[in-house]
């Protein structure tokens, strides 16, 4: 029966993928709009479309020589599988090809969403929110079909002694594809968030502090790029961005269960099969939730939210109930258990979302008390900001650290005597990567919301360039405001899952070393006197055998390195769209200065410089910090060893996890800070307070559009390196 249960997982995958194309084609029906309308949202498809393209072109290069990289080390040393060059390469294609679609219908969803709004905010909401809904379909669709796939392949193909033996070569060989969706995802996402961030800050101090212009005024040159930014950053590299993480959890937790169960063949298959068929059920109950969500004309923030949220609930909750089901007719070991380390994930979920919510919408106290503290300039709105997202980072983290219990005990039956026991630590940490599959397996949901967000923002500059009817833009600010705090709710989403499936993928790397010890011809380890055979050594053997522990300088040098390696990558971040947004500042300063009558509206600005100055920035500014997270990790290995790789990862995911919510928080709670006074209070637009949270939207743009979601990707793609290159760091490990 078991065999049969698998053809559940593409079938599901295949659904969501119609969902989604029917949801695009149903979008396409609707109207753009006046001529205006269509030409701006033309200009933004084209503009998006050619940055798309160019970063492609970088991509592919970086991808050639890392899969070459990785043929020399499988065909040339011996010391990999034959196999990672080519899964490497169709995750970062899929990975890709999930960003590029879901960018593609944000830029046709926008004017249509703008053109609803003028019948009805209930009209707006639903294209934009269902434009999102492509996104998260295309994500989980193609996530699953991608790992359906290969599993099949592996199936077929793969040698070894035993049936239990292959199963963990092939989940640990799948793995790798994972390192090419994180590889794609790094690039997108940084890539898109300097391009976004570089002309969101160049519009914002120009246009609307120094010529005093409102936001996306069509007499700002910068206004065109900014919004093209909105749909290659938070669209195309969101949509990346979430295929790697929903991949990622599902790909370790299989290879955990297939180490767990290694005993057991038949139960490993379904501890295997598990994490796969609760996702392709998450996706059915996923679409259930997509077609509940609706609200009434004249909602206010609290209305639209608890509109979103219903749907999202509603999917949280089925997939709760569905899970004992699924895991009750898989008949896995401790079912019970299992299905709760599930819940426990979907709660740690749905806490982290309400907590961001809580810190970042202006429904709310924190949010509104930044926007009190602009009554005394900027600098009180960016300590009152830095603050906010400092405070914010507690209940994240609590929870997190409270799942990561909570699933691990429900896993192994409370056995707090002997929780790090070589079995029970296998089942704990197989709980605590389902744990990780739960929270993303409404993601078909959770990022249509967070996709929903950049829609919902072009939609109101596309209102505001064509000049629409003032109830319009209303309505679109409402949709715009709103969307500012999904979008921040769903990088908290995204951070809280990498943080639970960073942790599986520790213990994945070790079985990965495992391999790698006998790829060196190493079939048996020393341990205190005692002969083990590499092949049935349990994780405390192999960290004991290469000496993890907290007294060990190379796992404590790691350690330190990893943390430095999330400020570094920031700090790079950061400046690269410091530079980029400097040169924009420039151009619009130029175009005010010398192109008479713009700002009359007798002239037209230059968009395409704009939008070629934020381009090559990007291009230029996004490759270092993005191949210093492939090279870092190889290079400790090679020095340091399986220790100083161990402490490298969990320096990196603690500073990581931490440092992501507070850049996203704080960065999110000044955005809307701006958008509550836009509303009328505080003085309203124009005025100083008004100019002071402009500032503070300014400092907050890189923080929770740039480098505060390139942080859990940085985590992740830190961990699948070390696991792809376990090879190199058995064979060539100097301490």
């Amino acid at each position: 029966m078991i065999n049969y249960l698998f053809w559940v997982i593409p079938v599901c995958s295949l659904v969501a993928l119609f969902f989604a194309f029917i949801f695009f084609r149903k979008m396409l029906k609707e109207s753009e709009g006046t001529d205006t309308m269509k030409t701006i949202a033309s200009h933004v498809r084209k503009g998006a479309m050619a940055y798309l393209y160019q970063q492609y072109k970088v991509v592919i290069i970086v991808f050639i020589i890392l899969a070459l990289f990785f043929a020399f080390l499988a065909y040339g040393l011996g010391i990999q599988n034959n196999w990672v060059p080519f899964a490497f390469l169709t995750g970062g294609f899929f990975s890709g090809l999930a960003g590029f679609i879901g960018m593609k219908t944000a830029t046709y969803a926008s004017a249509r969403t703008a053109n609803a709004a003028r019948r009805s905010l209930n009209d707006g909401l639903k294209i934009a929110f269902r434009s999102g809904a492509v996104m998260g379909l295309v994500v989980v669709g193609l996530g699953l079909l991608d790992i359906s796939v290969w599993y099949l392949i592996l199936d077929n193909f793969v040698d070894a002694a035993t049936e239990s033996q292959k199963l963990v070569i092939i989940t640990t060989t799948m793995l790798t594809f994972g390192m090419g969706a994180s590889t794609q995802a790094l690039f997108a996402r940084v890539g898109g968030g300097i391009y976004t961030k570089a002309a969101d800050v160049g519009a914002d101090l120009v246009g609307k502090v120094e010529a005093g212009i409102p936001e996306d005024d069509p007499r700002n040159p910068a206004t065109i790029a900014d919004n093209v930014g909105d749909n290659v950053g938070d669209v195309a590299g969101m949509g990346a961005d979430l295929y790697e993480s929903y991949c990622g959890s599902i790909l370790a937790t299989a290879a955990l269960g297939a180490s767990a169960f290694v005993a057991n063949h038949d139960m490993q298959l379904r501890a295997v099969f598990a994490p796969m068929l609760i996702a392709a059920i998450g996706i059915i109950l996923s679409i259930i939730g997509i077609f509940t969500v609706r609200t009434k004309e004249g909602a206010g923030m609290k209305q639209l939210l608890r509109s979103l949220g219903f749907g999202v609930n509603l999917s949280s909750f089925l997939i709760a109930a569905s899970t004992f089901g699924i895991l009750y007719l898989l008949q896995i070991d401790n079912w019970i258990g299992i299905s709760c380390s599930v819940i426990v994930g979907l709660l740690a979920g749905i806490i982290i979302g309400q907590s961001t919510e809580y810190y970042t919408s202006h429904s709310y106290k924190p949010t509104q008390n930044i926007a009190h503290s602009s009554s005394s300039g900027p600098a009180t709105v960016i300590i009152s900001g830095i603050g906010l997202g400092m405070i914010s980072t507690a209940i994240p983290v609590i929870t997190i650290a409270m799942a990561i219990i909570l699933a691990f005990l429900c896993a192994t039956n409370f056995d707090v005597a002997n929780m790090i026991s070589a079995n029970n630590l296998s089942l704990g940490l197989y709980g605590i990567g389902i744990a990780a599959v739960g929270m993303l397996s409404t993601l078909g949901i959770t990022l249509a919301t967070d996709a929903y967000g950049p829609i919902a923002d072009n939609a109101g500059g596309n209102a505001e360039m064509s000049k629409l009817e003032p109830e319009v833009r209303k309505r679109t600010d409402v949709l715009d405001a709103l969307g500012n705090t999904t979008a921040a709710t769903g990088k908290g989403f995204a951070i809280g899952s990498a943080a639970l499936t960073a942790l599986a993928l520790l213990a994945s790397y070790i079985e990965e070393i495992k391999i790698g010890l006998q790829h060196i011809g190493k079939e048996t380890i020393n341990i205190a006197g005692k002969v083990i055979d590499v092949s049935a050594a349990t994780i405390p053997d192999i960290m004991t055998y290469f000496e993890i522990n907290l007294m060990n300088p190379k796992v404590l040098v790691g350690a330190f390195i990893g943390a430095m390696m999330s400020f570094l990558f920031c700090g790079l971040t950061m400046n690269a769209v410091g530079r980029a947004a400097q040169k924009m500042v420039e151009e619009v300063r130029r175009q005010f200065r010398e192109i008479k009558g713009i700002l009359t509206g007798e002239a037209t600005p230059d968009y395409a410089r704009c939008v070629e100055i934020s381009t090559k920035g990007a291009q230029k500014e996004m490759l270092f910090p993005s191949i210093l997270a492939i090279v870092v990790p190889v290079l400790v290995g090679v020095i340091f060893g399986v220790a100083g790789v161990m402490g490298l990862l969990i320096g990196g995911l603690s500073s990581g996890f931490v440092l992501a919510i507070f850049m996203a928080n704080a960065g999110g709670a000044w955005d809307n800070a701006k958008k509550f006074i836009e509303e009328g209070n505080h003085g309203g637009k124009g005025s100083e307070s008004h100019k002071a949270t402009i500032v503070g939207d300014t400092v907050g743009d890189p923080f929770k559009d740039t480098s505060g979601p390139s942080l859990n990707i940085l985590i992740k793609l830190m961990s699948m390196v070390s696991i792809v290159t376990a090879g190199v760091t058995c064979a060539f490990s100097l301490l």
